[in-house]
């Protein structure tokens, strides 16, 4: 019996216990996920309200029955999938292939309100560090990459807490470095995509392309404090600004 779950696990718990066995009695349930009977019945009402099915049979062989066809209906997003969402949805209109866009507004505006105001705070804190710009026809992509999937998550965590950010780096003729950073920007000039950071060895700002960034993590506790990025000067550069 796992005991001193947080609510998402007991819900998981819950829904589970209920695929897997039919029918259950709320005493059943709460030994299960090692809580009251009260906590049981608000985890069945926050379930209801997802959109679970759940129904209640009172008297002997009665209890909670889910409905095998029933799902969440709602959604459980992070901070950091709707800044994907987002971010996402800015690139493509910015790069004037969003067919469809008031309905994608529409639809990321009814996540926002799904979100807890902290989330919400944290949600916007983090947009107000993306910047959007059209790439120059002089860039060249030919060496462009994937982006390392952990590099948003990391980033959002090294901007929202001013944690200073260490990864390793490429530059355009392939040789790599070792790099401690405090990250102030994103920059997307779709399809490249960029970490503006402060680099302190250079006392300077340096563009760092995310697909040639890998093992990117946080460095606790280094704070550093937020700086204007110029990008009234040059929102859009071509060369390699990066190293």
């Amino acid at each position: 019996m796992l005991k001193f779950m947080n609510i998402r696990q007991r819900h998981d718990t819950i829904v589970r216990t209920l695929r897997r066995n039919g029918t259950a009695t709320i005493d059943e349930l709460a030994g299960e996920v090692g809580a009251s009977r009260r906590t049981v019945l608000r985890d069945i009402s926050a379930l209801r309200d997802d959109g679970f099915v759940i129904y209640s049979e009172s008297g002997p062989g009665g209890g909670l029955q889910l409905d095998p066809q029933s799902m969440q209906t709602s959604a459980r997003l992070s901070v950091p999938e709707v800044f994907a969402l987002l971010i996402s949805v800015a690139a493509m209109r910015a790069a004037q292939n969003l067919p469809f866009s008031d309905l994608a507004d529409a639809g990321l505006a009814k996540i926002e309100k799904s979100l807890p105001s902290d989330k919400v705070r944290d949600l916007r804190r983090f947009l107000d560090c993306l910047h959007i710009g059209q790439l120059s026809p002089l860039q060249d992509l030919s060496d462009l990459g994937r982006i390392d999937p952990a590099m948003l998550p990391a980033f959002e965590t090294a901007f929202l807490k001013r944690y200073c950010l260490k990864f390793e780096y490429r530059d355009a003729k392939g040789v790599k470095t070792s790099r401690e950073v405090e990250p102030q920007a994103m920059l997307i000039l779709q399809p490249l995509w960029y970490l503006v950071a402060w680099d302190p060895t250079r006392d300077d700002f340096r563009h760092f392309r995310m697909d040639r960034i890998s093992k990117p993590a946080c460095i606790e506790g280094a704070a550093f404090r937020r700086r204007h990025v110029p990008f009234e000067d040059d929102v859009c550069p071509y060369k390699d600004l990066l190293n």
